[in-house]
């Protein structure tokens, strides 16, 4: 096992979701690797993507793109094959191929895939509302929400706000303290737009403990004290039993399989 994080740069001339979603299927296939991703999606010009490139050099990192403009390719090719770093062009080998079958040339048009159609602008305003109404900043977008997810800290509220709001999903979250006030807005709410998520002390406790870990702090603090957080999950799921919303423990879960629960059983049932 790599005791080290591997860094993974996804570069795209569009919004990258081809290079990312290729990572994460082949992620699953390795669940103890550390992963930290790099998105930097529209990518258009070699200054950008020089100093991306030298970012992913210092951090031995992988790259991954989905550039179609020749000369950020080949730039991104030459640069790479010089320093040494792993990468890979995810098009290349497929576009060359149908080119061969078909005769023709392709585009080479930055975000071709992405036309301006609704089911496109749906999808970028689901991302923009689930990062303006993230861990609770804005208790008004618990009424405009399509889901309204609760949790105690390291139950994947954000990643899994940014998951479903790539399937055009409008997500809030709302963090779960013992000491914090739970907003009005949270009880106008129907209870069948709202999610409560647990997780098991064991998980949580390791969780968080890695988590002071990676920030240079102590292991051993009130955030991860066994009893702390069994209180935090009593609190939690007292509230959610007080809602009389559907509640989903999130340990040995994956943020896909998550999210696959509350599509096919929760959203599609309202």
């Amino acid at each position: 096992m790599n005791p080290e994080p591997i860094h993974f740069y996804v570069i795209s001339d569009s919004v990258g979701e081809t290079a990312r979603k290729v990572l994460q299927a082949v992620l699953t296939q390795f669940p103890t690797v550390e992963a930290v991703l790099h998105p930097y999606p529209f990518v258009r010009n070699s200054e950008d993507l020089q100093a991306i490139l030298n970012e992913a050099k210092q951090s031995n990192g992988v790259i991954i793109h989905t550039l179609v403009l020749d000369d950020l390719s080949k730039q991104t090719a030459l640069f790479c094959e010089q320093e040494n770093i792993k990468c890979h062009d995810i098009l290349k080998e497929l576009v060359a191929d149908v080119r061969d079958l078909t005769k023709e040339e392709p585009t080479k048009r930055a975000g071709a895939v992405h036309q301006l159609d609704d089911e496109y602008f749906k999808r970028i305003s689901a991302i923009e509302f689930a990062v303006k109404y993230d861990d609770g900043k804005d208790p008004k977008g618990l009424a405009e929400a399509d889901l309204v997810l609760l949790g105690i800290s390291r139950t994947s509220k954000t990643p899994l706000s940014m998951f479903l709001a790539n399937k055009n999903v409008k997500v809030a979250n709302l963090p779960i303290l013992p000491e914090a006030n739970i907003p009005d807005q949270l009880w106008e709410v129907n209870p069948k737009k709202i999610v409560g998520l647990t997780n098991d002390i064991d998980t949580l406790t390791n969780f968080r403990r890695e988590r002071m870990l990676s920030y240079g702090l102590p292991a051993e603090t009130v955030y991860t004290n066994s009893e702390r957080i069994q209180q935090e999950i009593d609190f939690a799921m007292d509230l959610y039993q007080k809602i009389g919303c559907s509640v989903i423990n999130v340990a040995q879960r994956s943020i896909e399989e998550t999210a696959e629960i509350i599509l096919q059983n929760i959203l599609a049932n309202n």
